[in-house]
């Protein structure tokens, strides 16, 4: 038989890619209207059942979703005046409420110390950033932030990594000039400590589409828990499903994917791993939830030591006191 040469095997190219959006970007304005109304209420009635959601644009902004408090000095067009401002135009939004009690259906369920509703949350941890959180996520953060300094408006970042290198960053935000942008991103690269760079495909894209005036509420509609790949870890990491503003403790999709973060860092130091997965899962109107499974390193393994009822959520972590309006802004982990 012939001699069969030897190859080298191409080396892998591993492409990761996430984005930021800056507190001005319409979809975050709703998410921050929807933890200030819940914050508002927390302050009065540190058991308020709240879920909230806003969506936003054109002179109007809606409001609607179910309250059930003891609250009763909750200013909700005052809310909305902070966080928004007027219209590019100087005059004033439309503001529609529609808020009802929460469902007696659901709340016999919650009242009992169960889950407000079905669903499933991740959690993860990386030990390959200080944050614990994945590159490309962290990144496009610290650009967005970076560039919301000088240019405190709507504005948008992503970054691509290709071996853990940048190769192309995505700039866009409202009132920056193309070549200040670019220039701007430049001086953070060469302050960035986590930012290695491959000079040799390294792309710049500055407002792309052209410099821009426009945004907010004025150029695009927002709506509550749109954005939750920035709200999580970035489309490398699985998500659960479920939005985080708006929602008081007794809704897992908010309580339960914060459990599992904290749950992931911790197995993450504890078992000095490079990499950790929490997969839980819950019943509505039951408190324990029906898979608790953390993955380090590839290995599963139930979750043992942690009470992950509702209730021992909210104690754990003191999610009936308000400061979810600032979780809002940059990524809740």
């Amino acid at each position: 038989m012939p001699k069969q040469e030897k190859t080298t095997p191409a080396a892998t190219e591993v492409y990761r890619t996430a984005e930021s959006v800056s507190p001005r970007h319409p979809d975050k304005l709703c998410d921050q209207i929807s933890d200030a109304i819940l914050d508002a209420h927390l302050r009065e009635d540190p058991f308020a059942r709240v879920a909230v959601d806003v969506a936003g644009g054109h002179g109007t902004i809606f409001i609607t979703g179910e309250v059930t408090s003891q609250a009763t000095t909750v200013d909700i067009s005052a809310i909305v005046r902070r966080i928004v401002g007027e219209q590019a135009n100087g005059k004033p939004y439309e503001i529609i409420e529609r808020l009802t009690t929460q469902s007696p259906e659901i709340a016999h369920g919650v009242n009992t110390g169960g889950a407000g509703d079905q669903g499933i949350m991740v959690g993860y941890a990386t030990a390959e950033t200080p944050e614990s959180l994945p590159l490309e996520y962290v990144l496009a953060r610290n650009l967005n932030k970076f560039l919301y300094k000088q240019w405190p408006h709507d504005g948008k970042t992503q970054i691509t990594i290709l071996n853990g290198e940048i190769t192309a960053i995505v700039a866009s935000f409202q009132h920056a000039k193309q070549a200040d942008l670019t220039e701007a991103v430049r001086r953070w690269l060469a302050q960035e400590p986590l930012a290695a760079v491959n000079t040799t495909q390294l792309v710049i894209h500055a407002n792309p589409a052209g410099d821009w005036h426009i945004g907010g509420f004025d150029a695009d509609a927002g709506l509550t828990g749109r954005k939750l790949a920035v709200d999580n870890y970035g489309p490398r990491v699985p998500l659960g499903g479920g939005a985080f503003s708006g929602k008081d403790g007794t809704k897992v999709d908010r309580s339960g994917a914060y459990i599992a973060r904290k749950i992931a860092v911790d197995y993450l130091q504890k078992h000095r791993a490079q990499e950790v997965y929490v997969y839980l899962a819950y019943a509505i109107g039951h408190p324990t939830p029906v898979e608790a499974t953390v993955i380090i390193d590839g290995v599963q393994k139930n979750i043992k030591g942690y009470n992950l009822t509702p209730e021992g959520i909210i104690k754990k972590l003191n999610l009936r006191a308000p400061g979810f309006e600032r979780r809002a802004t940059w990524g809740h982990f």
